[in-house]
């Protein structure tokens, strides 16, 4: 939504001026720049001059399973971050919140029953309808935001540094901190490249992935694809360290997250689900199919061919659409036609019956995203299914009691911006 506290906190990414006008057409009061085409529900404040290094979060074919269409409560590896969001970032009634790179907005909505108030930012437009319905979000690019110095005292970035070159991850930060009050929290979770010793079973749990993969059992290919673009720009903890000095904030906290239990889960029992449904989603579909086969095509046609009356012949026209006459004989006088041998009557020829038309095949990505709907559906409508999932949220929890002190790849981090 776009509400007039988010109007009176915005500026021109360009100059940082204050802009004035409706909000399809705002302008910038200090260096003219306009912004124009805003939709009701979200602003549009991206540079007019765009990086040359883009994300490819901005190509639809990554939400081609439509995944951000619908919020549902977080459980799972989604659980698990909003908790400790929660748990790092508490913010008080007081506090202004950020979330730099929102996506469709789903944390934003998780935590509603803050007090603060929150504003989302992504570059792309990938919102969820109940995010565009319910809170203040704006598109913008995250190394030029559209706000003053020290707008905000709590910002959070989930999954969302990892997909960033290390210039643009230096850029971003230097950006975050500019935007953020002095002694402001930003939390993050994002990995490095090294990984603890421990995370050989990951690996194991990876290759059992794929051996199933080539069985036909589970589908990866969205999750390679959403992972395509992971530049992992980070080598190691004591590199976040210099960068996060450097953009002016220091490690306030940080706990590490290696999901053993948590791959198991997502890689290997979620995805057998997903494959199960859009299986039966594709099974669904053919029955429609070859039940509408025998049916007739639109111009009333039977569909096995019976024969239908046929009317006689006309003679045929002349150029100038007159009958043709018989040809006179050489002597002037019509020839008469000669007679005809009685016979019978011609049985018309039996048409073969036609083979039903097969029906078209659900495409994987259609299924996978019919697999994606059914699985949100159930989430809002079983509480069997939300009871299974509150089961394994709790296992995977085990592997922040079991492992949540050994630095590793994946963490969770909270920056505190330095008093100048």
């Amino acid at each position: 939504m776009i509400s007039a506290d988010l109007l009176a906190l915005v500026r021109c990414p360009a100059c940082r001026g204050t802009l004035a006008g409706e909000p399809s057409a705002l302008v910038c009061a200090s260096c003219g720049a306009r912004y124009d085409g805003s939709p009701r529900d979200f602003l549009d404040l991206r540079p007019r001059e765009a990086f040359q290094e883009q994300t490819k979060y901005l190509d639809e074919a990554l939400h081609a399973d439509a995944r951000y269409e619908r919020v549902s409560p977080p459980f799972l590896g989604s659980k698990i971050r909003n908790d400790m969001l929660r748990a790092f970032l508490a913010p008080s009634p007081g506090d202004l919140v950020v979330d730099l790179g929102c996506g469709s907005g789903r944390a934003l909505l998780w935590n509603r029953d803050w007090s603060a108030r929150t504003v989302g930012v992504d570059i792309a437009p990938f919102f969820a309808a109940e995010a565009r319905a319910g809170v203040d979000l704006l598109l913008g690019d995250l190394r030029r935001l559209p706000f003053a110095d020290g707008t905000f005292t709590r910002g959070y970035s989930l999954d969302v540094l990892e997909h960033l070159s290390p210039e643009a991850l230096r850029g971003m930060l230097a950006e975050a901190a500019r935007v953020m009050a002095p002694g402001g929290t930003l939390f993050v979770y994002t990995h490095v490249r090294k990984n603890a010793r421990i995370a050989v079973g990951l690996r194991w749990i990876n290759a059992l992935a794929r051996r199933l993969e080539r069985a036909g059992l589970i589908d990866m290919r969205q999750e390679r694809l959403r992972k395509s673009d992971h530049l992992n720009p980070l080598a190691d903890i004591p590199e976040l360290r210099r960068v996060a000095d450097e953009a002016g904030f220091r490690i306030a906290r940080i706990r590490y997250y290696t999901p053993i239990v948590g791959g198991f889960v997502e890689n290997i029992l979620l995805r057998l689900a997903e494959k199960r449904l859009a299986d039966r989603a594709k099974g669904a579909e053919g029955a429609k199919g070859a039940k509408g086969a025998g049916a007739k095509s639109a111009d009333g046609a039977p569909a096995h061919g019976a024969p239908s009356a046929q009317a006689p012949s006309a003679p045929a026209p002349s150029a100038h659409g007159a009958p043709l006459a018989p040809a006179p004989s050489a002597h002037g006088a019509p020839l008469a036609p000669a007679p005809l041998a009685p016979s019978a009557p011609l049985a018309p020829a039996p048409l073969a019956p036609s083979a039903p038309l097969a029906p078209l095949a659900l495409s994987d990505e259609d299924a996978l995203r019919m697999a994606r709907a059914e699985g949100k559906r159930r989430v809002a409508e079983s509480a069997g299914t939300r009871v299974v999932l509150r089961a394994l949220t709790l296992a995977m929890k085990l592997d922040l009691l079991l492992f949540g002190r050994i630095e590793s790849g994946p963490f969770f981090a909270l920056l505190e911006r330095r008093s100048e």
